[in-house]
Protein backbone atom coordinates (compact mmCIF):
# COMPACT_ATOMS: atom_id res chain seq x y z
CA UNK A 1 0.00 0.00 0.00
CA UNK A 2 1.10 3.31 -0.89
CA UNK A 3 1.69 6.22 1.78
CA UNK A 4 1.58 9.36 1.01
CA UNK A 5 3.36 12.36 3.31
CA UNK A 6 1.70 15.83 3.23
CA UNK A 7 2.68 19.02 4.76
CA UNK A 8 0.07 21.18 6.34
CA UNK A 9 0.14 24.96 6.68
CA UNK A 10 -2.97 25.67 8.03
CA UNK A 11 -1.71 29.63 7.50
CA UNK A 12 -4.10 32.17 8.52
CA UNK A 13 -7.42 33.31 9.58
CA UNK A 14 -9.72 30.73 7.71
CA UNK A 15 -7.17 28.69 6.31
CA UNK A 16 -6.95 26.24 9.66
CA UNK A 17 -11.21 25.49 9.24
CA UNK A 18 -11.40 25.22 5.29
CA UNK A 19 -8.19 22.78 5.43
CA UNK A 20 -9.57 20.83 8.21
CA UNK A 21 -12.71 19.95 5.90
CA UNK A 22 -10.54 19.21 3.39
CA UNK A 23 -7.56 16.85 5.31
CA UNK A 24 -11.53 14.99 6.74
CA UNK A 25 -12.20 14.18 2.84
CA UNK A 26 -8.75 13.35 2.17
CA UNK A 27 -8.87 10.87 5.02
CA UNK A 28 -12.22 9.60 4.08
CA UNK A 29 -11.08 9.11 0.01
CA UNK A 30 -8.09 7.22 1.43
CA UNK A 31 -10.49 4.94 3.63
CA UNK A 32 -12.70 4.01 0.80
CA UNK A 33 -9.75 3.09 -1.56
CA UNK A 34 -8.03 1.29 0.34
CA UNK A 35 -5.29 2.00 -2.25
CA UNK A 36 -3.21 4.36 0.33
CA UNK A 37 -2.46 6.07 3.25
CA UNK A 38 -2.06 9.70 4.11
CA UNK A 39 0.21 10.82 6.81
CA UNK A 40 -0.34 14.76 7.63
CA UNK A 41 2.28 16.74 9.54
CA UNK A 42 1.25 20.22 10.58
CA UNK A 43 3.69 23.35 10.48
CA UNK A 44 2.39 26.54 12.37
CA UNK A 45 3.76 28.95 9.89
CA UNK A 46 2.24 32.17 8.63
CA UNK A 47 1.31 35.29 10.47
CA UNK A 48 0.92 34.65 13.83
CA UNK A 49 4.20 32.79 13.61
CA UNK A 50 5.40 35.76 12.67
CA UNK A 51 4.15 38.43 15.21
CA UNK A 52 5.89 35.97 17.54
CA UNK A 53 9.31 35.05 16.26
CA UNK A 54 9.39 37.97 13.44
CA UNK A 55 9.83 35.31 10.55
CA UNK A 56 6.77 33.62 8.48
CA UNK A 57 8.58 30.41 8.96
CA UNK A 58 11.67 28.54 10.65
CA UNK A 59 14.71 29.61 9.27
CA UNK A 60 15.12 25.80 8.16
CA UNK A 61 11.47 25.33 6.87
CA UNK A 62 12.95 24.56 3.21
CA UNK A 63 14.50 21.87 4.26
CA UNK A 64 11.61 20.51 6.27
CA UNK A 65 9.54 20.22 3.93
CA UNK A 66 11.67 19.19 0.98
CA UNK A 67 10.87 15.53 1.67
CA UNK A 68 7.29 15.53 1.41
CA UNK A 69 4.93 14.31 -1.48
CA UNK A 70 2.68 17.39 -1.10
CA UNK A 71 2.45 20.53 0.98
CA UNK A 72 -1.45 21.31 1.61
CA UNK A 73 -1.59 25.44 2.79
CA UNK A 74 -4.95 27.34 4.19
CA UNK A 75 -4.38 31.00 3.32
CA UNK A 76 -2.07 33.45 4.21
CA UNK A 77 -2.42 36.71 5.03
CA UNK A 78 -3.70 38.53 8.29
CA UNK A 79 -4.26 42.45 9.47
CA UNK A 80 -0.82 43.75 11.26
CA UNK A 81 1.49 41.75 9.01
CA UNK A 82 2.16 43.43 5.45
CA UNK A 83 0.95 42.01 2.75
CA UNK A 84 4.65 41.56 0.79
CA UNK A 85 5.86 40.06 4.10
CA UNK A 86 3.15 37.14 4.42
CA UNK A 87 3.43 36.26 0.57
CA UNK A 88 7.15 36.52 -0.14
CA UNK A 89 8.51 35.17 3.26
CA UNK A 90 6.06 31.96 2.94
CA UNK A 91 4.01 31.47 -0.50
CA UNK A 92 6.46 32.77 -3.28
CA UNK A 93 9.88 31.45 -1.09
CA UNK A 94 7.75 28.09 -1.11
CA UNK A 95 7.05 28.10 -4.93
CA UNK A 96 10.61 29.30 -6.01
CA UNK A 97 12.77 27.27 -3.78
CA UNK A 98 10.83 23.61 -5.04
CA UNK A 99 10.46 25.66 -8.91
CA UNK A 100 6.69 24.98 -8.67
CA UNK A 101 6.54 26.78 -11.70
CA UNK A 102 3.04 25.59 -13.24
CA UNK A 103 -0.01 27.00 -11.59
CA UNK A 104 -3.08 25.44 -12.86
CA UNK A 105 -6.70 26.98 -11.51
CA UNK A 106 -9.57 25.54 -12.70
CA UNK A 107 -12.59 27.48 -13.96
CA UNK A 108 -15.39 25.25 -14.37
CA UNK A 109 -19.35 26.05 -13.76
CA UNK A 110 -20.68 23.52 -11.88
CA UNK A 111 -24.30 22.36 -12.07
CA UNK A 112 -26.01 23.79 -8.74
CA UNK A 113 -24.02 27.05 -8.98
CA UNK A 114 -25.11 30.75 -9.70
CA UNK A 115 -24.03 31.55 -13.11
CA UNK A 116 -23.41 35.61 -13.12
CA UNK A 117 -23.83 35.45 -16.96
CA UNK A 118 -27.10 34.74 -17.54
CA UNK A 119 -26.58 33.73 -20.98
CA UNK A 120 -24.08 31.58 -20.98
CA UNK A 121 -24.53 27.70 -20.27
CA UNK A 122 -22.90 25.52 -18.08
CA UNK A 123 -20.61 23.84 -20.67
CA UNK A 124 -19.32 27.51 -21.96
CA UNK A 125 -17.57 28.12 -18.65
CA UNK A 126 -15.30 25.25 -18.64
CA UNK A 127 -11.22 26.72 -18.78
CA UNK A 128 -7.74 25.42 -17.69
CA UNK A 129 -5.71 28.12 -17.01
CA UNK A 130 -2.54 27.24 -16.65
CA UNK A 131 -0.04 30.44 -14.95
CA UNK A 132 3.96 30.90 -15.19
CA UNK A 133 4.26 30.42 -11.59
CA UNK A 134 8.12 30.98 -10.60
CA UNK A 135 9.29 34.77 -12.77
CA UNK A 136 7.52 37.01 -14.89
CA UNK A 137 6.22 40.24 -12.92
CA UNK A 138 6.79 38.44 -10.15
CA UNK A 139 10.22 37.64 -9.93
CA UNK A 140 10.97 39.74 -7.71
CA UNK A 141 13.30 42.04 -9.07
CA UNK A 142 13.80 45.86 -8.86
CA UNK A 143 15.14 48.55 -7.23
CA UNK A 144 13.96 51.62 -4.51
CA UNK A 145 16.15 54.58 -5.34
CA UNK A 146 16.43 57.77 -3.49
CA UNK A 147 13.70 57.11 -0.67
CA UNK A 148 11.82 59.57 0.39
CA UNK A 149 13.86 61.80 -1.81
CA UNK A 150 11.85 64.43 -4.96
CA UNK A 151 14.05 61.97 -7.44
CA UNK A 152 12.81 59.14 -6.07
CA UNK A 153 12.28 56.05 -8.41
CA UNK A 154 11.33 52.92 -8.13
CA UNK A 155 11.97 49.97 -10.39
CA UNK A 156 9.77 46.63 -10.62
CA UNK A 157 11.73 44.57 -13.24
CA UNK A 158 9.85 41.44 -15.09
CA UNK A 159 11.91 38.63 -15.71
CA UNK A 160 11.26 36.42 -18.58
CA UNK A 161 13.96 33.96 -19.53
CA UNK A 162 13.60 31.44 -22.21
CA UNK A 163 14.27 28.89 -20.06
CA UNK A 164 10.90 29.80 -17.80
CA UNK A 165 8.80 30.86 -20.76
CA UNK A 166 9.41 27.81 -23.14
CA UNK A 167 9.07 25.31 -20.25
CA UNK A 168 5.87 26.58 -19.23
CA UNK A 169 4.19 27.43 -23.15
CA UNK A 170 5.75 23.18 -23.79
CA UNK A 171 3.70 22.58 -20.21
CA UNK A 172 0.39 24.16 -21.68
CA UNK A 173 1.09 22.01 -25.14
CA UNK A 174 1.21 19.23 -23.95
CA UNK A 175 -1.73 19.35 -21.42
CA UNK A 176 -3.84 20.43 -24.91
CA UNK A 177 -2.98 17.60 -26.30
CA UNK A 178 -3.11 15.12 -24.02
CA UNK A 179 -6.94 16.68 -23.54
CA UNK A 180 -8.10 17.14 -26.94
CA UNK A 181 -8.59 21.04 -26.43
CA UNK A 182 -7.41 23.85 -27.84
CA UNK A 183 -4.63 26.22 -26.62
CA UNK A 184 -4.96 29.90 -25.83
CA UNK A 185 -1.76 32.12 -25.17
CA UNK A 186 -2.65 35.67 -23.51
CA UNK A 187 -0.45 38.49 -23.83
CA UNK A 188 -0.03 41.97 -24.26
CA UNK A 189 2.81 42.65 -26.96
CA UNK A 190 1.40 45.84 -28.36
CA UNK A 191 2.45 47.76 -25.16
CA UNK A 192 5.11 45.70 -23.61
CA UNK A 193 7.55 45.68 -26.32
CA UNK A 194 10.08 43.53 -24.45
CA UNK A 195 8.91 40.64 -22.37
CA UNK A 196 5.56 40.11 -24.02
CA UNK A 197 6.60 40.44 -27.68
CA UNK A 198 9.38 37.57 -26.47
CA UNK A 199 6.48 35.64 -25.03
CA UNK A 200 4.46 35.66 -28.25
CA UNK A 201 7.50 34.40 -30.32
CA UNK A 202 8.47 31.87 -28.04
CA UNK A 203 4.40 30.45 -28.22
CA UNK A 204 5.15 30.65 -32.10
CA UNK A 205 8.01 28.66 -32.22
CA UNK A 206 6.55 26.02 -29.76
CA UNK A 207 3.77 26.00 -31.81
CA UNK A 208 5.57 24.81 -34.63
CA UNK A 209 6.19 21.00 -32.62
CA UNK A 210 2.01 20.65 -31.73
CA UNK A 211 0.37 21.21 -35.21
CA UNK A 212 -2.44 18.76 -33.92
CA UNK A 213 -3.18 21.94 -31.04
CA UNK A 214 -5.51 24.39 -32.34
CA UNK A 215 -3.92 27.78 -31.00
CA UNK A 216 -5.13 31.67 -30.21
CA UNK A 217 -3.59 34.39 -29.37
CA UNK A 218 -5.67 37.30 -27.28
CA UNK A 219 -4.31 40.68 -25.98
CA UNK A 220 -4.92 40.47 -21.96
CA UNK A 221 -7.34 43.55 -22.32
CA UNK A 222 -9.51 41.89 -25.01
CA UNK A 223 -9.49 38.33 -23.26
CA UNK A 224 -10.88 40.01 -20.06
CA UNK A 225 -14.02 40.80 -22.35
CA UNK A 226 -14.38 37.52 -24.34
CA UNK A 227 -14.40 36.20 -20.61
CA UNK A 228 -17.23 38.01 -19.77
CA UNK A 229 -19.12 38.04 -23.30
CA UNK A 230 -17.75 34.91 -25.15
CA UNK A 231 -16.74 32.31 -22.24
CA UNK A 232 -16.46 29.26 -24.35
CA UNK A 233 -13.99 30.49 -26.27
CA UNK A 234 -11.22 29.42 -23.63
CA UNK A 235 -10.52 25.80 -23.10
CA UNK A 236 -6.88 25.65 -21.39
CA UNK A 237 -5.01 29.05 -21.29
CA UNK A 238 -2.02 29.75 -20.58
CA UNK A 239 -0.34 33.36 -19.59
CA UNK A 240 2.33 34.72 -17.61
CA UNK A 241 2.26 35.20 -13.40
CA UNK A 242 0.47 38.55 -12.83
CA UNK A 243 -1.93 37.93 -15.82
CA UNK A 244 -2.96 34.60 -14.64
CA UNK A 245 -2.98 35.75 -11.42
CA UNK A 246 -5.51 38.70 -12.40
CA UNK A 247 -7.46 36.94 -14.82
CA UNK A 248 -8.63 33.41 -12.53
CA UNK A 249 -9.83 35.63 -9.99
CA UNK A 250 -12.57 37.01 -12.82
CA UNK A 251 -12.34 33.40 -13.75
CA UNK A 252 -13.87 32.30 -10.50
CA UNK A 253 -16.58 34.89 -10.01
CA UNK A 254 -18.02 33.53 -13.24
CA UNK A 255 -17.83 30.28 -11.67
CA UNK A 256 -19.20 30.66 -8.84
CA UNK A 257 -16.71 33.03 -6.49
CA UNK A 258 -13.96 32.33 -4.46
CA UNK A 259 -15.62 29.97 -2.49
CA UNK A 260 -14.72 27.84 -5.39
CA UNK A 261 -11.55 28.70 -6.09
CA UNK A 262 -8.67 26.28 -6.09
CA UNK A 263 -4.61 26.26 -7.22
CA UNK A 264 -2.24 23.66 -7.67
CA UNK A 265 1.51 24.68 -7.83
CA UNK A 266 3.16 22.45 -9.68
CA UNK A 267 7.13 20.96 -9.81
CA UNK A 268 6.53 18.64 -13.15
CA UNK A 269 9.45 17.08 -12.53
CA UNK A 270 8.49 16.11 -8.93
CA UNK A 271 12.25 16.83 -7.76
CA UNK A 272 10.36 18.81 -5.17
CA UNK A 273 6.99 18.70 -3.50
CA UNK A 274 4.20 20.26 -5.22
CA UNK A 275 1.69 22.90 -3.31
CA UNK A 276 -2.41 22.73 -3.19
CA UNK A 277 -4.16 25.54 -2.16
CA UNK A 278 -7.64 27.66 -2.07
CA UNK A 279 -6.95 30.72 -3.46
CA UNK A 280 -9.56 32.89 -1.46
CA UNK A 281 -7.50 34.47 0.90
CA UNK A 282 -7.48 34.44 4.29
CA UNK A 283 -10.80 36.38 5.48
CA UNK A 284 -9.81 37.30 8.58
CA UNK A 285 -13.16 39.46 8.96
CA UNK A 286 -15.62 35.79 9.43
CA UNK A 287 -12.62 33.38 10.32
CA UNK A 288 -13.34 31.56 13.67
CA UNK A 289 -17.24 32.27 12.92
CA UNK A 290 -17.22 28.61 11.39
CA UNK A 291 -19.32 30.01 8.15
CA UNK A 292 -16.05 29.81 5.93
CA UNK A 293 -16.68 27.66 2.39
CA UNK A 294 -14.19 24.94 2.35
CA UNK A 295 -15.40 23.78 -1.16
CA UNK A 296 -11.75 25.24 -2.52
CA UNK A 297 -9.94 23.83 0.26
CA UNK A 298 -12.01 20.40 -1.02
CA UNK A 299 -11.46 21.26 -4.67
CA UNK A 300 -7.79 21.91 -3.81
CA UNK A 301 -7.77 18.24 -2.51
CA UNK A 302 -8.82 16.63 -5.43
CA UNK A 303 -6.11 18.17 -7.36
CA UNK A 304 -3.70 16.71 -5.19
CA UNK A 305 -5.11 13.32 -5.67
CA UNK A 306 -4.84 13.53 -9.36
CA UNK A 307 -1.36 14.38 -8.93
CA UNK A 308 -0.84 11.44 -7.17
CA UNK A 309 -2.34 9.85 -10.03
CA UNK A 310 -6.03 8.99 -8.71
CA UNK A 311 -7.67 10.53 -11.36
CA UNK A 312 -11.06 8.71 -10.91
CA UNK A 313 -11.22 9.26 -6.96
CA UNK A 314 -10.33 13.17 -7.68
CA UNK A 315 -13.20 13.28 -10.39
CA UNK A 316 -15.11 11.40 -7.55
CA UNK A 317 -14.18 14.63 -5.25
CA UNK A 318 -15.37 16.87 -7.86
CA UNK A 319 -18.41 14.94 -8.48
CA UNK A 320 -19.76 14.83 -4.37
CA UNK A 321 -18.88 18.82 -4.66
CA UNK A 322 -21.16 19.26 -7.47
CA UNK A 323 -23.58 16.88 -6.04
CA UNK A 324 -23.78 19.44 -3.05
CA UNK A 325 -24.53 22.06 -5.20
CA UNK A 326 -27.17 20.99 -7.02
CA UNK A 327 -28.91 19.66 -3.91
CA UNK A 328 -29.16 23.23 -2.56
CA UNK A 329 -29.23 22.24 1.36
CA UNK A 330 -25.80 21.71 3.04
CA UNK A 331 -24.70 24.97 1.81
CA UNK A 332 -22.44 28.32 3.25
CA UNK A 333 -23.83 31.53 3.77
CA UNK A 334 -21.33 33.05 0.77
CA UNK A 335 -23.99 30.74 -1.51
CA UNK A 336 -26.83 31.40 0.01
CA UNK A 337 -27.14 28.49 2.50
CA UNK A 338 -27.23 28.15 6.42
CA UNK A 339 -24.58 25.63 7.11
CA UNK A 340 -21.33 25.69 9.19
CA UNK A 341 -17.94 24.61 7.34
CA UNK A 342 -17.66 21.57 8.98
CA UNK A 343 -21.52 20.74 8.58
CA UNK A 344 -20.61 21.18 4.45
CA UNK A 345 -17.35 18.88 4.96
CA UNK A 346 -19.32 15.93 6.59
CA UNK A 347 -21.71 16.28 3.36
CA UNK A 348 -19.42 16.25 0.92
CA UNK A 349 -17.73 12.64 3.30
CA UNK A 350 -21.08 11.32 2.72
CA UNK A 351 -22.01 11.94 -0.90
CA UNK A 352 -18.39 11.04 -1.74
CA UNK A 353 -19.28 7.42 -0.17
CA UNK A 354 -22.24 7.23 -1.98
CA UNK A 355 -20.32 8.19 -5.26
CA UNK A 356 -17.81 5.48 -5.09
CA UNK A 357 -20.62 2.75 -3.34
CA UNK A 358 -22.17 3.37 -6.63
CA UNK A 359 -19.34 3.31 -9.06
CA UNK A 360 -17.92 0.27 -7.04
CA UNK A 361 -22.30 -1.51 -7.56
CA UNK A 362 -21.81 -0.65 -11.34
CA UNK A 363 -18.28 -2.27 -11.75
Amino acid sequence: MKKFKVAVIAGDGIGPEVINEGIKVLKEIANLSKEFTIDFNYFPWGCEYYLKNGKMMDDNGIDQLKNYDAIYLGAVGYPGVPDHISLWDLLLRIRKEFDQYVNIRPITLMQGTQNVLSEAKREDIDMLFIRENSEGEYAGAGDWLFKGQPEEVVLQTGVFSRKGTERIIRYAFETSRKLGKSLTSISKGNALNYSMVFWDQIFEEVSKEYPDVKTYSYLVDAASMFMIKQPQRFEVVVTSNLFGDILTDLGAALAGGLGLAAGANINPERTYPSMFEPIHGSAPDIAGKGVANPLAAIWSASQMMEFFGYKELAQNILKAIESLLIEGKVLTPDMGGKASTSEVGDQIIKMLAQIIEQSRTQV
